[in-house]
């Protein structure tokens, strides 16, 4: 068993006793940071920089260097799945990821296989320990991947930023063909995920980007089925820790109650929805996310500083909540806001935990 000399951030995912809600940030390590853009043009471009363990490694602590963070998350891309799948993946300039080989018949969907993660995917689990060591079980290590729907939405459309016409057309026309391509990327995705956890990810998140952009019977249909599998295949346990996993859908706030009956340990939360209404809605049965706008970072730091304690006062007392923006940070946030928002969760947060007091 690893013992940590920061673990808020796991007790409070488990809803155990905390001195205070703990905080991380969504694309902690990004554009919006010097150390990062510096980085990245030494690596040459996006993908070098996901793909060279010791890059990887070097933008995953840069944030932690700067600001007391609750927990590391690897840095990587949800995109690495479909590139190992051999479609294609590549940056265009302004336009964002993008597939030389989108799957758009039947052939290549029936030909899809699950990628090994040890093999394909090895520098991501490479980037995983590299990071680990460098940590020195300073927090924990978060792993991750996209969920089988948001991975499918860029597969079958080639790229992001699209109205998910192919997709949709797909999803209703062929069904059977959408759900052969989900049920590959659910395999793909346990896979993934658990080799993260073998190789030191101390817990694991699903980002489900998309999945609020279906209707609600086909949100249950196409995605939480999906997130559903994925969950129940999951290393809990690894050298004697207990593995917490999160699932966020990005405009998920309708279905809070069923993404909580799927067994995962909390859910991460958009700022479209009051958190204390969120954990009224779910209970004991999960902790929570969340969940600032991001674009509060732009604001002042008493302004940031009086929306924090909003969202910690909605949530209320007790474990169970990681503060966190309802999205990933802008890349025009000024990095002085950034600490402002971590000294005002650390601080304001205590009183709501008796073991703070």
């Amino acid at each position: 068993m690893t013992t940590l000399k920061n673990d808020t951030l796991l007790r409070a995912l488990l809803k155990q006793p905390i001195e205070y809600t703990p905080v991380w940030l969504m694309r902690q390590a990004g554009r919006y940071l010097a150390e990062y853009n510096e980085t990245r043009a030494r690596a040459g471009d996006f993908l070098s920089l996901c793909k060279n363990p010791g890059f990887a490694t070097e933008v995953t602590m840069q944030p932690l260097a700067r600001f007391p963070l609750d927990a590391a998350i690897l840095f990587s891309d949800i995109l690495t799945i479909p590139d190992a799948m051999g479609l294609g993946l590549y940056f265009s300039q302004g336009e964002g990821p993008m597939f030389k080989h989108p799957l758009r018949n039947e052939a290549e969907i029936q030909a899809l296989k699950v990628p090994d993660p040890g093999a394909e995917l090895r520098y991501v689990m490479d980037a995983v320990s590299e990071i680990r060591k460098a940590l020195d079980n300073r927090v924990p290590l978060i792993g991750f991947s996209g969920s089988p729907f948001t991975l499918a939405c860029y597969m079958v459309e080639g790229r992001g930023g699209t109205e998910f016409r192919e997709i949709k057309t797909m999803m209703y026309a062929r069904p059977e063909l959408l759900h052969h391509i989900l049920e590959i990327n659910a395999k793909a995705v346990t896979a993934y995920l658990n080799a993260q956890i073998e190789s030191g990810a101390q817990a694991v998140m699903i980002f489900d980007t998309w999945g609020g952009v279906l209707s609600h019977a086909a949100y249950q249909e196409f995605s939480l089925r999906y997130i559903r599998q994925i969950i129940a295949g999951l290393k809990r346990e690894q050298n004697g820790s207990r593995i917490p996993n999160i699932v966020f859908t990005k405009g998920g706030g309708l279905w809070l109650e069923a993404i909580a009956d799927i067994g995962c340990d909390a859910i991460g939360l958009d700022w479209t929805i009051d958190i204390g209404e969120a954990r009224r809605r779910v209970g004991d049965k999960v902790a929570l996310q969340g969940n600032l706008d991001p674009s509060v970072l732009f604001a002042t730091p008493t302004i940031i500083a009086a929306e924090v304690e909003k969202i910690l006062t909605s949530y209320g007392k007790g474990s169970g909540h990681v503060f966190n923006l309802g999205h990933g940070i802008s890349q025009f946030t000024p990095p002085e806001n950034a600490a402002a928002l971590v000294s005002a969760v650390h601080s304001l947060s205590r009183r709501f935990h008796s073991e703070g007091v």
